[in-house]
Order: C-alpha cells, then structure tokens, then sequence
C-alpha cells in the first residue's frame, strides 16, 4: 500500500512530461517513429499510413487537384510526423520536375510495391488509379492483419476476465471463511 501512491504519482508526473514533450515537432516525431518500430503494431500502423496516403492522394488527384497542393493536402491530413515529412520530400521532388516514387522509396517507409506501382502510374499516366489500386490493397491487408490480432487477443482478454473474476471470487468468499472459522 505506501510503495502504491509514490508509483502512481511518478506514473501521472512522467504521463505528463511525456505529454508535454510529444506535443512538441520533435517529440511527435520521436514517437511517430517509435510506433512505426513496435514490433506488431508498428506494421499495422505502417500500413494504415500507407492506405491513407495513396487513397487521400489518389482521391484528389483524380478530383482534378493540383499534385502540388495534393500533395500538401496529404502531408498535414497524414497524421504522422514520418509521412509528413516524407511526403514534404516528395514535393520537393516533384517541384524540381523529378518523379514522386524515388522519395518515396528513399524513405525506407513505403515498401518496394509501393514505389513500382507508383513508378508504373506515373509513367502510363494513371497515378490516381494505382495510388487507388494500392489504397485497396492495403485496406484488405489491415482487415486481415486486425482479424489475426483479433484472434490473437481473445484467449488473453478470457483469461484476464477470468483472473478478474476469480479475484472478485476469492475477495468475497474469504472474509466469509474467516468469520465462520472465528466463531467456531
């Protein structure tokens, strides 16, 4: 019980220095980066950036927006630090006259796929229906990558439910073996 509150109060200043420092450039991109490095969930974020990037690119590109503001669009609705600032580099790229899928590939962020398709779109001049084509391929790899973790978490949500249960369990019923062991 004294070792409780000194560890709670500690978790509660460091949850807000943590806070504090993420909400600075440096620190979201710090824990940007280290999201994307976790060991499962860091490739379903990966991968979640990915589909978001090509279908809200693609989506404006094929609405008829320009691919330099379409591309600013894109680096502020990504939502990470590391996309964003990869996609900045591509539109660095693109405003010296050079193609989007080199940055892209650069990066070390969009797979090799990625880049080809890109690569391929922009030379038949269909940038928008593979950045689309991508968009959908990475959806259905997210639904299947959350339906195996899915699977993955029920034994152990049972199983804490079953801890928690069995702690109520023996909670209740020892006072109760206590007091009838007393009285005898």
């Amino acid at each position: 019980p004294y070792v409780l509150f000194p560890a709670l109060a500690i978790l509660i200043v460091g949850g807000v220095f943590l806070n504090r420092y993420i909400s600075t450039q440096a620190g979201r991109r710090q824990f940007d980066a280290f999201k994307l490095k976790l060991p499962v969930f860091g490739m379903l974020i990966r991968k979640v950036a990915i589909s978001r990037f090509c279908r809200t690119l693609g989506t404006l590109l094929q609405s008829g927006v320009p691919i330099m503001q379409a591309l600013e669009i894109v680096g502020k609705a990504s939502g990470n630090e590391v996309v964003a600032e990869t996609v900045g580099k591509v539109r660095d790229s693109v405003r010296e006259g050079e193609s989007i899928a080199v940055p892209l590939q650069l990066s070390g962020m969009f797979p090799p796929l990625v880049t080809q398709m890109v690569s391929v779109g922009e030379e038949t001049g269909n940038l928008d229906g593979m950045l689309s084509k991508i968009a959908d391929f990475y959806d259905t790899e997210v639904d299947y990558m959350l339906a195996s973790l899915t699977s993955l978490l029920e034994p152990m949500m049972i199983l804490g439910m079953g801890f928690i249960v069995g702690f109520i369990v023996i909670s209740v019923f020892l006072p109760l073996y206590q007091i009838i062991g007393n009285i005898h």
